[in-house]
């Protein structure tokens, strides 16, 4: 995984106030936080860092503040109705750490014909290396008919990387379609109620 150059400044000031002001000037307040440091306060270019966030998990190295400023994002607070971003906390990493991160998991491939593909989990919880964490997982579904489903623990992760979530949750389930059986059942319904119409003739 490489690794965004991003510069900082620190940040002074604290409040909604101070915060809507940082923001007007195009920055976003964060703060630093980890292996036994105080929290430290900076403020980041909006623009840098919305370019930056584009990457699931990626790696920033802070410019401008003292100390290992190698980070992870690790909760990212976005305006609920205009999407920019409001305030963001970065984990401070070493080279060979573990943490604990969520990839996304991509399906790839075509079930086979007469199945409906539900996917069920989106992202998994897994550990590996802060400068080794993968962008995503792959899950082949080719040839998979319907009643087939996949946990967790069915994916197959890079290595270095070990499972964290629960690896009975269910990844995928194929399921037989639900539209035709609708249009038997109300044909069926159908045929049953012009039985006694014809009886009475």
């Amino acid at each position: 995984m490489s690794e965004v150059r991003i510069a900082a400044e620190p940040r002074t000031e604290f409040g909604k106030g101070a915060a809507r002001r940082a923001r007007r000037a195009g920055k976003v307040p964060a703060v630093l936080y980890g292996h036994g440091t105080e929290p430290r306060h900076i403020t980041l270019p909006g623009h840098d860092l919305m370019l930056a966030l584009k990457t699931p998990n990626v790696l920033l190295r802070v410019d401008g503040v003292e100390g290992n400023n190698l980070v992870l994002p690790k909760s990212v607070q976005r305006d609920s109705i205009k999407g920019f971003l409001e305030h963001v906390d970065l984990l401070v990493v070493k080279k060979g750490e573990k943490v604990a991160v969520e990839i996304p998991v991509t399906l790839v491939g075509e079930i086979a014909p007469g199945g409906v593909l539900t996917q069920e989990l989106v992202t998994v919880e897994v550990e590996a290396e802060a400068t080794r964490i993968p962008e995503g997982v792959e899950f082949d579904v080719s040839g998979l008919e319907a009643g087939a489903h996949a946990t967790a623990a069915d994916l197959v992760l890079p290595p270095g990387t070990a499972l964290v979530s629960d690896p009975e949750t269910i990844v995928l389930i194929v399921s037989a379609p639900r539209v035709e059986e609708e249009v038997e059942g109300g044909e069926a319904a159908e045929e049953s109620a012009e039985a006694p119409a014809e009886a009475a003739e």
